[in-house]
């Protein structure tokens, strides 16, 4: 499995790292203006402004589809920690000890009972 994490918690993680950038284009712009670069400054703010409010608007969207793909998760109790957690597909992560979660068997992990020899 390719998430190391739960999978709305992977969409949080990109939202998170949307935000951030966003603000830091913006603070970077804003340099322009501070340092008084003329009219090419404020220019240069401008254009950091507007894809940093891009980006921003994009970790907007991010979150919400997160929250709409949590409401309709399954929720159920991790095996491992006993956390409630939440599942989205046929196999995600616990969202507290990563513990992959399925309930198909063909996508489960080999468990350490069934790999064990029978007389011990």
């Amino acid at each position: 499995m390719r998430f190391r994490s739960s999978k709305i918690n992977e969409f949080r993680l990109w939202g998170l790292l949307l935000t951030m950038g966003g603000m830091g284009l913006m603070i970077v712009g804003l340099a322009g203006v501070v340092f008084n670069w003329g009219q090419v400054g404020k220019v240069i703010a401008g254009i950091f402004m507007v894809i940093g409010m891009l980006g921003m608007l994009g970790s907007v969207g991010v979150y919400f589809w997160a929250g709409m793909l949590s409401t309709s998760a399954v929720s159920l109790e991790c095996p491992e920690c006993g956390k409630a957690t939440k599942m989205l597909g046929k196999t995600d992560r616990c969202m507290f000890c990563k513990t992959v979660l399925t309930f198909d068997p063909k996508y489960a992990p080999p468990s350490e009972a069934a790999s064990e020899p029978a007389g011990k």
